[in-house]
């Protein structure tokens, strides 16, 4: 997986990884939630419901933990094979917050890095959201401010596809093996508003990694799902809903789901709730065996690409 890496990007110092965020015990998750929907018309009742979908999980969420777990590996990587650079992690909901961590870089003398969210698929809100938070960290640190230089866009990138693919696999492999031939897969990623997918081909770029997944598994039979919406009610999001799609396959004849978080890089509330326990209970409820892959986030073909996506940006430096 990934030859050696071995020419240091050009005036690179570091490595800028950011992800959501979340509550780290169940005293932060309203903190956190007043975070995340401040300036938001959500009503009272939404955020109480939220609150209870933690409850259900532990009252925390793994994602803080999971994202600094994939920062030791890109630096065990990065040091072993090149360019040896630390790395860092912001958050923009949750500490350390992105502004935060751009503080501590410019303390520690970084004046160059490699930024890279931890979103698979572009949209206002999992790319242009990340970019503001950098640039509004950025002020007022002057001289000292690090500069950032963004990866390339990664939702096909063989590697990643390699890692969502060996967790699609391993889910496959724990389905009955009489049944197995049969089985469904539905990939899932989040819903976001039909106008900003198509502001940004965020539907687009989701289907292409279930696509190139599916054939990289030799699988000609497979669909695709969303899941976590939220919002006004009224206004179009991104369909069919998870839940809908089980009830469809399960019509059609299907005994057995794997469900695949492509739209999902690591383990966090939507996938936690909205998919091992709502979308495994609809499941269930409707006879259906259910499978939910691993996110690929902890994968070594994972940490790879990323490593990859380290050298070229300082390739095209």
């Amino acid at each position: 997986m990934g030859g050696r890496l071995t020419v240091a990007p050009p005036g690179h110092d570091s490595v800028l990884l950011m992800a959501f965020g979340g509550p780290t015990r169940p005293g932060e998750v309203r903190a956190f939630l007043d975070n995340v929907l401040r300036g938001k018309p959500v009503p009272p009742e939404r955020l109480e419901e939220v609150v209870r979908h933690y409850e259900e999980v532990g009252g925390v969420s793994p994602i803080n933990r999971l994202t600094f777990a994939q920062a030791a590996s890109l630096r065990d990587r990065l040091a072993r094979e090149g360019p040896p650079l630390p790395v860092y992690v912001g958050m923009r909901h949750w500490a350390p917050y992105i502004a935060e961590t751009l503080v501590a870089m410019a303390k520690e003398g970084r004046r160059r890095a490699v930024g890279l969210v931890l979103a698979a698929h572009r949209s206002m809100a999992s790319w242009e959201a990340y970019l503001g938070a950098v640039a509004e960290g950025q002020k007022g640190l002057g001289d000292a401010v690090p500069r950032v230089d963004y990866v390339a866009p990664w939702s096909d990138h063989p590697l990643f596809i390699e890692a969502v693919a060996a967790r699609t696999l391993e889910a496959l492999q724990a389905v009955p093996a009489g049944r197995r031939g049969a089985a469904e897969i539905v990939f899932t990623a989040h819903s976001i508003p039909v106008e900003m997918s198509r502001r940004s081909s965020y539907a687009e770029g989701v289907e292409r990694s279930a696509r190139l997944t599916a054939e990289r598994l030799g699988r000609g039979s497979w669909s695709l799902a969303y899941s976590s919406r939220s919002g006004n009610p009224a206004d179009p999001w991104l369909e069919p809903d998870l839940n809908d799609a089980l009830r469809t396959l399960k019509t059609s004849g299907a005994r057995d789901v794997v469900v695949s978080p492509i739209g999902f890089v690591s383990d966090h509330v939507e996938v936690l709730y909205d998919l091992d326990i709502v979308a495994r209970r609809t499941a269930e409820e409707l006879g259906l065996g259910f499978f939910r892959a691993r996110t690929a986030g902890d994968h070594p073909a994972f940490t790879d690409m990323m490593a990859a996506l380290v050298h070229d940006v300082g390739a095209r430096a």
